[in-house]
């Protein structure tokens, strides 16, 4: 095998497949990048048998080949040289050599091992695919999967619900103790469909994807997989079985309280409520709404904190108790400059949703 490559482009493409590379296996070949050349094209492959990342780098092919490099050591390796042209090829000593500046004859050589037990990137079909933007798929996920349990004991918790209905993308995640809910509309109607993707690939999906509305990924559904196609990526996760939870009932419209309130402002009087919560605590912030006015307190054995907020309320008075973190998590990912909370008492949820529930955010009650 041999083949020319920029060692940026390179790089590049190794950390791009590293995020399938896993923490810690009992598969020494899982630790491995699959490097292929041939067709005039350069591919890496890393597959953790959950999540499989496959690339292609710019380059020239000179010789066709495939061999399978350590991760990690292609990576500290890549790092340290100059940011030149890369000659690459095979040697009969099952070694890698890496030319890095031809006038002085200075190479890095790495071990490879063959690719005959290396796991095969996912045979899938492409058929009738589901098209949006990189950008509204980035924040569909980046505005709801802090909302995913990171407990293995119930797995269903642990992923996101993709929903597909008509020419909508609807992203659930929930915890056991809130709900976050992200809706975009696509620019065709669809067959609808509903899967779960576990957060794990989609926590290294949205790394990889970037900003631009104009550039889009194609998502396959096939059998137990969940593909993911974009500029000169191929990601393939394998999906979560199972039923979701069905939430509609929980989604209730019948609130008796309705609270408008600047975001920035209810964001840092809770912020100033943190410091007097310990770590390991889980004292809640009191939330009084009371006429026009939200009273935000908290008391510790050091000390306590009391935040004044305007507000324009429909409905009764209520005091009610909130993980603070919660909420944070919510307002954070919320652009609105002003944004409604609707309530019925102090036991039940809290929603946050803008008119056209683009966004839901519900937030258990904590007892004070």
């Amino acid at each position: 095998m041999k083949f020319i490559t920029d060692r940026t482009s390179f790089l590049n493409g190794v950390n791009i497949v590293s995020k399938a590379i896993p923490s810690s296996t009992t598969m020494d070949i899982l630790k491995y990048i699959k490097i292929s050349a041939d067709n005039g094209i350069i591919k890496l492959l890393a597959n953790d048998m959950d999540l499989a990342i496959e690339t292609i780098i710019d380059g020239e092919v000179i010789e066709k080949g495939e061999v399978a490099l350590e991760a990690n050591k292609l990576n500290v390796v890549l790092r340290s040289l100059p940011d030149n042209e890369l000659e690459i090829e095979t040697n009969s000593k099952k070694e890698i050599v890496i030319n890095y500046d031809k006038v002085r004859n200075s190479n890095s050589y790495i071990g490879y091992l063959e690719t005959d037990e290396f796991p095969e990137l996912p045979s899938y079909e492409k058929d009738d695919p589901v098209i949006i933007s990189q950008f509204s798929l980035k924040e569909l996920i980046r505005t709801t999967i802090f909302s995913t349990a990171d407990n293995e004991s119930n797995k269903i918790m642990t992923g996101e619900l993709f929903e597909i209905t008509g020419n909508e993308l609807k992203v659930v995640a929930l915890d056991g103790h809130r709900i976050s809910i992200r809706k975009s509309e696509l620019k065709e109607s669809y067959n609808n469909r509903k899967v779960i993707v576990p957060a794990k690939a989609l926590k290294e999906i949205i790394k990889i994807l970037n900003n631009e509305t104009d550039n889009e990924v194609l998502l396959y559904f096939n059998n137990n997989n969940i593909v993911f196609e974009f500029d000169n990526n191929i990601v393939i996760s394998r999906l979560i079985e199972g039923e979701y939870f069905k939430i509609d009932h929980m989604l209730s419209s019948n609130y008796t309280i309705k609270v408008n309130v600047n975001k920035k402002e209810l964001l840092d009087g809770i912020n100033r409520a943190i410091p007097f919560i310990h770590e390991g605590e889980k004292k809640p912030v009191k939330f009084n709404f009371e006429n026009d006015s939200l009273k935000l307190s908290i008391v510790s054995v050091d000390g306590g904190n009391n935040d004044y907020i305007n507000i324009e309320k429909e409905g009764s008075d209520v005091i009610i108790g909130f993980n603070p973190k919660f909420i944070i998590d919510a307002l954070k990912v919320i652009d609105d400059e002003n944004i409604s909370l609707y309530m019925i008492n102090s036991k039940a949820p809290c929603f946050i949703k803008n008119e056209e529930e683009s966004y839901i955010y519900l937030v258990l009650p904590v007892n004070l």
